[in-house]
């Protein structure tokens, strides 16, 4: 080799996949890698192969040639340090996955990942092996002074891997290398193993230093100004040629190791086909004949079962013809793509589920489009009855392989995956994902390592626009909103905060677990693909080290099992039915029920799957809906880009406007939809029909109008002219109909989708019509901890005028109950109470008895079941009022309840209570600790703080006065008078702070009055002026505006003009007020009450018989809502005017 030719290879690479430790993002490291012409580069991520195929891949592309390794925990004894392994060929790699999987499979709890030295050795061919440095497994044994032990590992593993084993000699200018360094130079050549040089990369600039250092902090839980932590040297980044060269100049041999290392290695890490497990069956059936078998037999099910049913005016004959025809269709693209093995596991786990009573959805995606999968219980749609498109889903001409997307009930999913484990063994693994430094993430762990306060860093998280339909990043964030530079101006510190966490935004911060998605691919998964297991959680199933991406390109192909809450809320509210002695099939009730299209023209849709925003709220109320049909082109419009058709649909639908097919051909295709093209499969029949597109080419069609690639577009355009031509249709007319349907294709919706989910919204309107009272007690019962989601239904059960029973220790129950008419507020609702606790309770309440007294509870429960955060929240609700009004009161003993509890269930464990204790403790009332009442605000706020709303009463009843005399009306009152302009009161529940397109600042917030919740706009003037006072449970006055009404049935705007405190308005004294007596009123009560100096002028006015008095007292008195109350609390007081 040429002294020129001679470049330093970068081997100890650490990306972003090395979590708190790499800082490097592996396009950025593309990038270098193609300005620098660079010729090698080796990864050598800790604890993973996470990004093995993304970085092989990418650096590939640029000329790069990758070398693939991984550092790994290496545990002997009581000494844990890692080693550096990379992969000299394909098998070498094979080995590299199994020990990186095994350091997860085989380390338990709390333990860091890692291997042990005969895992090491049994799995060593082809792979090359670098000691480390001095933090290292070898260091560890250094530092310890553990000389004997190092020598007798080395030459273990020299024994093993022969002349695939290096020293490495780093120098990044740290205080303990160089001693670790002279060691390894002294016994290199007694060892007889060779050095090499290496340089351990964890950032590519010298710029990233401090941020790096803020990084590992935050990995380590540590401050950045801890003098006692252990730093890294700056010396961490991509240096110089020149640089390396003279750092290694006296050791030529280690920089000629390095020179040299990339000529070991031939192999790279390719993407790879789609691998799946091999089916096994009784009948030792190949899996195209086992599906063939299976579609045919579930095809006769269904004709019989459901099929007929639908269709009397077809004979059975014609029917058993058209669904063959379409099965032996569909059963031929399967075969021909390999693609049965996916179709039968799919249907394998689907059977498996409801033959053990776990709802699972009808389906989801273009898959609800075949008919193999309806036949094989995959889906529950007819694809030929919903005219769907088996192509949509699958045709020879895709790119990437579909999957089927499954819907299960959320409370019963693991056990599916159980099933999985069961069945397919150590074949079957989650997919991992990466928690990321995004905006918010970023400040909050770098304020906490800067030892910024909480809640100053959590302010100026807040600047952040929370929107995840359009998240920002952080330096859009800090362009759009001023408050950043201001605080910047105030605190020297922020600056800093915003630098590092600009630099950090967007690394990896932590992994996680894709729980939705499986693969499932052969029996040693393992050894194949590198797996991670996430102790923390309680995850059945290991997870791939390969994100989604990285997954499908290995050849991994993903499974999805989702969990959906409403298939959740079905199945309760079924069981719950069947306790009422009523049995329902959901899947047959009838799909032409008026009732369920009368409550659905409501617009009344809280609760009903995809339909309960509040634009579907007024698109359905639009619609007035009469069909299937129409659900499923409501889900499908209600869109951005199609929503602006759902006008022009409901005026054709209600006769005011005539349909538009285009062309006469197309009428039959569109006919169901008014002339609008919503769905997908709609333009691929348009292109069958008329230019004669096969429809696999028209699949490829919709794909390439939705891509809007011009090239490709003008292909597809001269292709449908060409065939429309054929068809005897003029190319002028051909032209026209393409440029109608392309602005349809790229927004128009997969209808296999819309009809699946259409149908789950059926369901769930045809529970809120029937059964009204059991759907929204198992609706609410699913979102426990969903505060704004139960206020929802709390206002729609009083539209509903349905009554709400109270939390209560003895009425209520864990979840939410439906008990004669009425709902049983649900205790595990209430907040910081713990589901399994608050049930134990209920069951010792079921088991013995109702609970008397505090007294009573106190001696009844177990001590496991209860703690302050709980007991606090029960007590604030107002569970406890049975046993004592005074909230406050039991509140404050709440340490001593606790303790008391303790201590009788320690006393029953040591048996040291006798029988007559027992009855002593029973008659001894509990003694509360001196407390001092709440008022009736402050009872309400804790009972917020509580629920996250209010139950027992309105924190604006008690203002009526002042409302009556400010002329304040309600939101209801104001929104249907004819006026203009109004005050109206309003608490508020919650607010959300958004951006607009241009970066203006908006709020949406809502409040609550003594009938109703409403929603309001905050423009940027009045947000902004406002948003320090707006805070939850607190109440207002605000003075409102309507828009004009330009169009009827659509709701009118109402504008926030300006907002003020209930308080300033309570305790702003009047100007004047006028106080009418009858002759027996009592003068020294009177002086009492205005003895205190102050700004109003008072005048009396005394009535005797028919004779009235007149004063006014010589100097103005304080005069307030208080004032106001108490004296018109007294009998003598006719009238106050203010």
């Amino acid at each position: 080799m040429l002294a020129q030719d001679k470049v330093f290879n970068n081997i100890k690479i650490h990306t972003q996949y090395s979590i708190c430790e790499g800082a490097i993002k592996i396009d950025d490291l593309v990038n270098y890698c193609k300005v620098n012409k660079v010729k090698s580069l080796g990864l050598a991520d800790t604890n993973n192969l996470c990004g093995a195929l993304e970085f092989s891949e990418k650096l590939s592309k640029v000329g790069t040639h990758p070398i693939i390794g991984t550092q790994i925990n290496l545990k002997d004894k009581n000494i844990e340090g890692k080693i550096t392994l990379y992969a000299k060929t394909e098998e070498g790699y094979k080995n590299l996955t199994r020990l990186s999987s095994l350091s997860y499979l085989n380390t338990k709890g709390d333990e860091n990942p890692g291997c042990k030295f005969e895992d090491l050795t049994a799995n060593n061919k082809d792979i090359i092996l670098l000691t480390g440095n001095y933090r290292d497994f070898f260091g560890q044994l250094f530092k310890f002074n553990k000389i004997k032990d190092f020598n007798e590992k080395i030459n273990l593993l020299k024994n093993h891997f022969r002349d695939r084993i290096y020293f490495e000699i780093q120098r990044h200018n740290e205080i303990e290398e160089k001693n670790f360094e002279t060691f390894i130079l002294n016994n290199s050549n007694r060892l007889q193993i060779p050095l090499i040089a290496t340089q351990e990369i964890f950032y590519i600039n010298e710029e990233m230093y401090e941020a790096h250092d803020a990084l590992t902090c935050i990995g380590e839980k540590n401050f950045i100004d801890d003098k006692n932590r252990f730093r890294l040297s700056n010396q961490h980044f991509l240096k110089k040629e020149n640089e390396i060269k003279q750092l290694y100049s006296d050791i030529p041999e280690a920089l000629e190791n390095n020179y040299n290392f990339h000529f070991r290695f031939n192999f790279k890490l390719k993407k790879s086909k789609p691998i799946l497990p091999s089916i096994i069956n009784d009948n030792k059936n190949t899996p195209e004949d086992e599906l063939l078998n299976q579609a045919r037999e579930g095809l006769k099910n269904r004709i019989k079962n459901f099929i007929l049913k639908k269709n009397i005016s077809k004979t059975e004959e014609e029917i058993k013809t058209i669904y063959e025809d379409r099965l032996n269709h569909e059963i031929n693209i399967i075969n021909s793509m390999d693609y049965a093995s996916y179709f039968l596991i799919v249907s394998d786990y689907i059977k498996w589920a409801k033959k053990n009573s776990i709802p699972v959805g009808p389906g989801r995606g273009s898959g609800a489009g075949s008919l193999v999968a309806y036949c094989l219980d995959i889906t529950d749609l007819d694809p030929i009855e919903y005219d769907l498109i088996f192509e949509r889903f699958l045709n020879p001409d895709r790119i990437s392989m579909p999957d089927f997307d499954i819907d299960f009930c959320e409370e019963k999913r693991d056990l599916v995956f159980e099933y999985l484990k069961k069945k397919y063994k150590d074949g079957v693994a989650h997919i991992i994902t990466f928690g990321k430094l995004k905006a918010r993430m970023v400040l909050r762990d770098v304020g906490r390592v800067l030892g910024l306060p909480y809640g100053y860093v959590d302010k100026i998280c807040k600047m952040v626009p929370f929107d995840p339909s359009r998240p920002l990043s952080l330096q859009e964030s800090i362009d759009r909103e001023p408050r950043f530079k201001e605080e910047i101006k105030k605190n020297t510190k922020v600056k800093k905060l915003l630098d590092l966490s600009l630099k950090l935004e967007g690394l990896n911060r932590n992994m996680a677990t894709h729980a939705a998605g499986v693969v499932i691919a052969g029996n040693k998964l393992a050894e194949q693909f590198p797996l991670y297991v996430d102790h923390s959680s309680n995850l059945i199933l290991p997870s791939t080290q390969y994100d989604m991406y990285s997954s499908e390109n290995a050849g991994l192909v993903k499974f999805d099992l989702l969990g959906l809450k409403t298939l959740t809320v079905i199945d309760k509210t079924i069981k719950r039915l069947k306790f009422k002695n009523i049995d329902l099939d959901i899947r047959s009730i009838d799909q032409n029920d008026k009732k369920v299209f009368s409550l659905l023209s409501t617009g009344e849709t809280t609760g009903l799957f995809q339909l309960e925003s509040a634009g579907m709220r007024e698109a359905i109320r639009q619609m007035k809906p009469n069909k299937f049909d129409d659900i499923i082109a409501l889900v499908a419009l209600y869109r951005p880009g199609p929503m602006s058709n759902i006008p022009i649909y409901n005026d054709c639908k209600n006769g005011n406007k005539q349909p538009d097919y285009i062309h006469p051909t197309l009428k039959e295709i569109l006919k169901s939809t008014y002339g609008i093209i919503i769905y997908q499969e709609q333009v691929m029949q348009i292109a069958q029909t008329l230019a004669g597109f096969t429809a696999g080419e028209a699949d490829i069609l919709r794909r390439a109008m939705g891509k809007k690639k011009k090239a490709e577009l003008d292909k597809q355009k001269e292709r449908f002219i060409n065939g429309a031509i054929k068809k005897g249709i003029t190319k002028d007319v051909a032209n026209f109909v393409f440029t109608k349907i392309e602005p349809f294709a790229q927004y128009g919706f997969n209808k296999s989708h819309a009809a699946a989910y259409a149908l789950i919204a059926y369901q769930t309107a045809y529970l809120k019509t029937y059964y009204k009272e059991d759907f929204i007690a198992a609706t609410m019962s699913t979102e426990l901890t969903n505060t704004s989601k139960l206020r929802e239904f709390v206002e729609e059960l009083k539209r509903l005028k349905i009554e709400i029973v109270r939390p209560s220790i003895n009425n209520s129950f864990s979840d939410f109950r439906a008990v004669n008419g009425k709902i049983f507020y649900g205790l595990g609702a209430v907040k910081n109470v713990g589901i399994e606790a608050i049930s134990n309770i209920i069951n010792e309440r079921k088991n013995n008895g109702l609970f008397k007294n505090l007294t009573d509870f106190i001696n009844r429960v177990d001590s496991k079941d209860v703690n302050k955060l709980q007991m606090e929240g029960l007590t604030k609700a107002g569970v406890f009022d049975e046993f004592d009004q005074d909230r406050s009161k039991i509140f404050n003993s709440i340490p001593k309840i606790i303790q008391e509890i303790k201590n009788l269930n320690d006393d029953k464990k040591n048996n040291q209570t006798s029988l007559f204790d027992i009855q002593d403790n029973f008659k001894k009332e509990f003694e509360f600790l001196p407390s001092k009442k709440w008022k009736q605000k402050e009872l309400l706020t804790e009972e917020f703080k509580a629920l996250g709303f209010y139950l027992s009463d309105h924190p604006l009843n008690e203002y009526d006065e002042i409302f009556d005399q400010l002329k304040v009306i309600s939101y209801d009152e104001f929104y249907n008078n004819e006026n203009s302009e109004g005050l109206i009161p309003g608490t508020l529940m919650s607010i959300q702070e958004k951006k607009s397109a241009k970066g203006t600042p908006y709020g949406i917030a809502r409040f609550s009055d003594k009938k109703i919740e409403f929603e309001l706009f905050l423009f940027a003037e009045i947000l902004v002026t406002n948003r320090d006072k707006l805070k939850e449970s607190e109440s207002f006055i605000l003075t409102v505006q309507k828009d004009k009404n330009t169009q009827e049935n659509l709701k009118r705007r109402i504008n926030v003009r300006k907002i003020v405190s209930l308080d300033e308005v309570i305790n702003k004294p009047y100007s004047k007020v006028t106080i009418e007596l009858t002759s027996d009123y009592n003068l020294d009560e009177i002086r009492s009450l205005l003895s205190d100096v102050g700004e109003t002028k008072v005048d009396l006015i005394i009535k005797n018989k028919k004779k009235r008095a007149y004063y006014s007292l010589q100097n103005n008195r304080k005069f307030d809502l208080k004032h106001l109350k108490a004296l018109k609390a007294k009998k003598y007081v006719e009238k106050i005017t203010v």
